[in-house]
Formats: C-alpha cells, sequence, structure tokens
C-alpha cells in the first residue's frame, strides 16, 4: 500500500495561518487539520484543492504518496 505523507503544516505556516483559520477558510474542524498534519487522514479531492487555495501551493507538493 502507498505511503502517504503530508507537508501541510510546512505550507500552512509559510502562509501565517493557525490550525483554526485554515479549518474555517476550508470548512472543516480543527481536528481534520490535526489529523492530516500528522497523516493521519487522506482527504478528499475537494478538500485537498480547497486547502491547495488556501496555502497556494500544488497539491502534488503538499501531498504526497509513495
Amino acid at each position: 500500500m502507498a505511503e502517504f505523507e503530508c507537508r501541510l503544516k510546512q505550507y500552512r505556516l509559510l502562509k501565517g495561518l493557525s490550525q483554526e483559520q485554515l479549518a474555517e477558510k476550508v470548512g472543516v474542524r480543527r481536528e481534520t487539520i490535526i489529523r492530516l498534519e500528522k497523516a493521519q487522514y487522506n482527504p478528499s479531492l475537494k478538500l485537498a484543492i480547497d486547502i491547495s487555495r488556501a496555502v497556494e501551493a500544488p497539491i502534488e507538493d503538499i501531498f504526497i504518496f509513495e
């Protein structure tokens, strides 16, 4: 099975966003952002796109499947 790596925290911090602020921007709970940053949750395509737009980084740079 492919391994999942998430670099969301790095991109979120570069934009100066808290977990709560990012969660609000993309319409999820803060717990979802926490789980994503720990690579414990695979986002839906819509959520991945919303996050990518919010932090202004390509999806493939944030979410890595190997």
